[in-house]
């Protein structure tokens, strides 16, 4: 292209089309090459909406790609342009429109700045590519010498630990702060073995996590990325991390081999690499030798905290590997993935009673079972306790048992006090555990801590800036404390995120019912409807939507349907009493809240703060329920 004579100013931004950077305060913010082309062409358009049509076809000229391509870019874009304290935001989504550049922009003629000097890398035509990415002459060099001294090694029988180091500056040298572990590719001949490389890259990211002073991030926000094409600098500026660790599992008969290298994410720099082969009944112990290696590469003392990383009780393969099998379903997020998983930890603590991990499992689907309403509140919540109390009384410094014990007693007992005690508990033990921070944030919502709460769930999203379900926390958080723009603008952003997540388009519905939009609010519970197969709590949701928008026949048709399912299965007694808020009728209401008491539906808890609930605040009955509630 020919070279530009200008340069965009916008905020602290510089946008130089010639040297293609984005700086801010004369600092380089990486991007990759096709969301710097987006944020251009918005820049260029500034004020005058672009519609997503329009700009996949200049983005993507002849080429068939799918909208998320285009919503990614725009997401990643948005966290390297929008202020942290939430102040400064630049692209505006227009709904079933498109995207729009509303800062103040400023055009500039004159030469663009100077790129900062860098050292000259060898040509990288016709190099051989190790793990997907495209290697430099020096890192070939590396890698063949690594082969050799494993090929010597194995001819004097494979020790326990095969390790092969490139020579790099010292790791410590290279201020890494932050790492994501992506999905460890399965090499094993059998398909089946998927639940195994996928447990160990949870159990890797859950060692690290214990490190305080290391950011890791989340397991689901790192799956997205499991056989994927994207090089490393692109990973690493979607995920805002300094590292990338990645790598292989292969499984043969009772062997375990993990090959793993750590990668500058900026600059696709090859730090370190290692390679581990061990028998599968050490499993556990190679876990924690990989997670302290690591540790120390990147320049964190592995004596940290020693309890929780460099020692391990020995766990039978037969229990560990249904353990693995019991977090590759619940990681499904689905009933049938909760009830699978109840089964594979029940056959772990069979072989190992005293396996604190496996009953800390048990809690979470117990848990997730009573928040889905796939259980009357009655039957989960109860066992969830039980599994939470027998993993801690195992285990007392397990922090996800923390936050299991944490949620089963918020959702069903509301007792304050010991809830809060155990969320602290759980952030302490386990700072890197995103579900810590997001469900703490949640309590303090409820309690009506605002301020508090979006610093717990901002922290959550550090760890998981890819969840929809913490991002859609984090837009509800604003919705609570009465702030519905900002909060219809994060579940904007949710859903340019992924689409089709049925939580996204709930929380849009209830900020356009707070904002008396109600034909966008039943537009958007409808959609949610659809995408949830009709969940008893979308499904009031909406019907509540159309009361309060003037359409009663159509919320009579949502309580009838909602009294039809009673009888096959646990229909919450909120539910109902929501809609009869929607339609005026306060005394019906207060019955079904009664019964919802009694029930101790999850919902009630958020009683003190939740927007819909206002018509009922100066009613003597709700009072009291709130009195009862200790809220």
């Amino acid at each position: 292209m020919p070279e530009e004579k200008h340069f965009y100013e916008f905020g602290p931004f510089r946008l130089d089309p010639a040297e293609r950077l984005l700086l801010r305060n004369n600092q380089t913010i990486p991007l990759t090459p096709k969301a710097f082309e987006t944020l251009l062409l918005l820049v260029e358009n500034s004020g005058h909406l672009l519609t997503k049509d329009e700009l996949m076809k200049r983005l993507w000229p002849e080429t068939f790609v799918e909208e998320a391509n285009l919503a990614q870019n725009i997401s990643a874009i948005r966290r390297v342009l929008d202020d942290k304290n939430g102040e400064a935001h630049y692209i505006e989504t227009v709904a079933k429109g498109g995207y729009r550049f509303t800062g103040e922009t400023r055009k500039i003629d004159r030469e663009p700045p100077k790129r900062a000097a860098q050292s000259p890398e060898p040509a990288a035509d016709s190099v051989p590519e190790l793990f997907g990415r495209r290697m430099s002459a020096t890192r070939i060099a590396v890698v063949a010498s690594a082969g050799i001294v494993i090929i010597a090694s194995a001819l004097f029988l494979i020790p326990r630990v095969v390790k092969f180091r490139a020579k790099t500056e010292p790791a410590a040298a290279t201020g890494i702060r932050s790492i994501a572990v992506l999905p460890l590719a399965n090499l094993s001949s059998d398909p089946a073995q998927e639940y195994f490389s996928d447990g160990l890259t949870d159990e890797l990211i859950t060692k690290l996590a214990k490190i305080g002073s290391l950011q890791v991030i989340s397991r689901t926000s790192v799956i997205g990325y499991k056989r994927s094409v994207k090089k490393v600098p692109e990973i690493g500026e979607e995920l805002h991390v300094d590292s990338i660790l990645e790598g292989t599992v292969e499984r043969v008969n009772d062997r375990v081999r993990i090959r793993v290298q750590l990668i500058r994410a900026s600059t696709d720099q090859h730090i370190w690499a290692e390679s581990y082969d061990r028998e599968i009944k050490d499993v556990l112990q190679l876990e924690s030798d990989l997670a302290r290696e690591i540790a120390q590469q990147i320049g964190h003392r592995a004596s940290e905290q020693p309890t929780q990383i460099a020692r391990e009780r020995l766990i039978s393969p037969d229990a560990y590997e249904n353990y693995l099998k019991g977090r590759y379903c619940w990681n499904q997020r689905t009933e049938e993935g909760f009830r699978n998983a109840i089964s594979y930890f029940e056959q772990a603590i069979a072989k190992d009673p005293i396996y604190a991990q496996a009953y800390a499992g048990i809690a979470d689907s117990y848990v997730l079972l009573g928040y889905y309403s796939s259980l009357p509140p009655q039957d989960a919540y109860p066992r969830a306790k039980a599994a939470a109390r027998k993993a801690l009384e195992l285990d007392p410094m397990l922090g996800d048992a923390h936050t299991s014990l944490a949620g089963a007693l918020q959702d069903f007992d509301w007792t304050w006090k010991e809830v809060e005690q155990e969320h602290k508990r759980a952030v302490e033990l386990s700072p890197g555990y995103a579900t810590a921070h997001q469900w703490y944030g949640n309590y303090l919502n409820m309690m009506g801590r605002f301020e508090e709460a979006q610093a717990q769930i901002r922290r959550a999203r550090d760890l998981d800036p890819l969840s929809p379900v913490i991002n859609c926390n984090v837009a509800w958080a604003y919705h609570l404390a009465r702030n519905h723009n900002r909060a219809l603008e994060e579940f904007q952003k949710t859903k340019d995120m992924d689409p089709n997540f049925y939580w996204t388009h709930l929380g849009l519905g209830r900020v356009y019912v707070a904002k008396k939009m109600y034909t966008d609010a039943i537009s958007s519970f409808e959609r949610a409807t659809e995408l949830s197969g009709s969940n008893s709590m979308v499904l009031s949701e909406l019907g509540h939507a159309y009361a309060v928008a003037g359409r009663q026949r159509d919320a009579y048709r949502i309580l009838a349907k909602l009294e039809e399912s009673s009888r096959q299965r646990y229909i919450s007694a909120y539910d109902r009493g929501l809609v009869y808020v929607g339609l005026g009728q306060q005394e019906t209401a207060m019955h079904w809240f009664e019964r919802a008491y009694q029930e101790h539906c999850r919902s009630l808890q958020f009683s003190r703060v939740e927007p819909r609930l206002d018509p009922l605040r100066s009613h003597a009955r709700f009072q009291e329920l709130l009195k009862r509630l200790n809220l």
